[in-house]
């Protein structure tokens, strides 16, 4: 077998739309943890946790939809603003809520929570054999799990309904 040397890896790939694809996470991100340091001042930490899950969940979803590449770039740009919100307002948050005792456990639990995130997407990218190939919708919907803990968490809706019922519960 003769190898070719005359394409590098690292040129193989030479494409703007796919650099747009990989970057636009990012530099959103970045951009958007800029943003979410006014919007969590000015709103509030959980109105900002819930910005950030619902852009999150919609990239997610916008991402296993997409049936062409800038649909997967306008679902990266939403995982991006996810992201950044994400990274800005919880461990701000969690570190307000709990005791000083277990505030840095909370905070490398959250840590180690997104970096367990990124080794399973890597992990399930790297087996692209999956039927059909389906491995990258599956790594992009996989998104929609910490998008929904970080959305559910954020609203009170089903705090104030299991507070409520247990207040109605208890007055019989």
């Amino acid at each position: 077998m003769r190898e070719d040397t005359k394409v590098s890896n690292y040129s193989k790939f030479d494409s703007q739309l796919l650099t747009t694809f990989i970057s636009s996470l990012y530099i959103t991100g970045i951009l958007a943890s800029l943003i979410a340091s006014s919007v969590t001042r000015a709103l509030g930490r959980k109105v900002s946790i819930l910005i950030g899950g619902v852009a999150f969940l919609a990239g997610s979803a916008l991402g296993v939809c997409a049936f062409n590449i800038y649909m997967l770039i306008f679902g990266r740009l939403l995982l991006g603003v996810g992201i950044g919100f994400g990274n800005q307002s919880v461990p701000l948050y969690l570190s307000e809520m709990t005791t000083p005792k277990y505030r840095g456990t909370f905070n490398i639990g959250f840590q180690l929570c997104a970096a367990i995130g990124l080794l399973s997407a890597n992990l399930l990218n790297c087996t692209q054999k999956i039927k059909g190939g389906w491995g990258w919708r599956i790594s992009l919907a996989m998104a929609a799990a910490p998008a929904s803990i970080l959305t559910i968490g954020a609203s009170d809706w089903w705090y104030r309904y299991s507070f409520s019922n247990h207040i109605n519960d208890s007055s019989r």
